[in-house]
């Protein structure tokens, strides 16, 4: 039985003026699946993002999720999707007049029906999963970085999206909490089957978390493939590889972790 697609990037470019920012970007992501898409600031990444949800539109191209198309989507429809799609911002995007449970309830009681019982239980139960059930009642400057990403993360999850969008999840943590923030995108995806697309610059995250990579050159993509060392030749990846290597020591992957 096909994989089904979750998510269809069809030739989408994206300029600001004089800028070509995306240039003919295709992908498929299947349910389950976990891809990063790697790159130089600039390249576009972040872009990307905005456009797979509709905030920004593309000057050409389609994108398609769940077999519905983005761009011509009603408000009202595209709104419906969105709560399908968790988004995960380099700063967690907390309300910091709230507290982390008041922050993730307003979300709960804008886009569900649940009873208050029902809310508290799933606020519960996604702090839990991020290790932050003590923090409820506390406010986010309270948090330390790590905690305010993770703080984040249990409130892009609070809905259950299908997919999640996380974009630079590990920027300013330092490595052991980005190793924890690692391990968190890999039980989450087990736990929640949710499907992921992860932007980042960190290549032993990347490596650690994903089956599948991107690789944006000057807003093109140079690369789409498996994340295997072995089978990224391209001259570009490499280059990426090895300023990543000079940066962090060495790159981690499933294989070198079971050895």
């Amino acid at each position: 039985m096909a994989e089904r697609s979750l998510l269809e990037v069809r030739n989408v470019s994206k300029s600001f003026g004089d800028l070509h920012v995306l240039k003919d970007i295709s992908f498929e992501l299947h349910e389950g699946q976990t891809l990063a898409v790697l790159g130089k600031s600039g390249t576009g990444k972040s872009v990307l993002l905005k456009v797979l949800v509709g905030l920004l539109y593309p000057d050409k191209g389609e994108v398609y999720f769940h077999g519905k198309h983005i761009q011509t989507a009603t408000e009202h429809d595209l709104n419906d999707l969105r709560k399908e799609i968790g988004f995960l911002f380099q700063s967690a995007a907390l309300f910091d007049s709230m507290t982390i449970g008041e922050n993730m309830n307003l979300i709960l009681s804008k886009h569900t029906k649940m009873t208050l019982d029902e809310r508290v239980a799933r606020i519960t139960e996604s702090l839990t999963m991020v290790g932050l059930e003590e923090k409820i009642d506390e406010m986010p400057s309270m948090l330390s970085g790590g905690q305010r990403k993770r703080a984040g993360l249990a409130r892009s999850i609070v809905l259950r999206p299908k997919l999640m969008l996380y974009d630079e999840p590990t920027t300013g943590l330092d490595p052991i909490t980005a190793a924890q923030i690692a391990e968190l995108i890999l039980s989450l995806q087990k736990n929640l089957k949710t499907a992921s697309i992860v932007v980042t610059h960190d290549l032993p995250t990347a490596f650690r978390v994903c089956d599948r990579m991107i690789l944006l050159q000057e807003g093109t993509k140079v690369y789409d493939g498996e994340a295997d060392l072995k089978k990224m030749t391209h001259s570009h990846l490499q280059d990426f590889i090895e300023a990543a290597k000079i940066g962090h020591g060495s790159i981690q992957t499933d294989e070198t972790v079971a050895k």
